[in-house]
């Protein structure tokens, strides 16, 4: 599954959390793909599902 990196940030900076916002930016590509990097979206308690990008677009 593949989630954009601005559906990340927005959930991240809607939750006030902009330093972790800045760390995603700086570290992931735009287009975050969850067999390598579904970890750290755990981490960050991120669920992909929500986050995922529509494949209707």
């Amino acid at each position: 599954m593949i989630i954009a990196k601005a559906a990340v940030l927005a959930a991240l900076r809607e939750r006030g959390q902009h330093g972790r916002a800045e760390f995603v930016d700086r570290e992931l590509p735009d287009r975050i793909d969850l067999d390598r990097h579904g970890g750290l979206l755990a981490m960050l308690r991120l669920d992909p599902a929500q986050l995922a990008d529509d494949p209707t677009a």
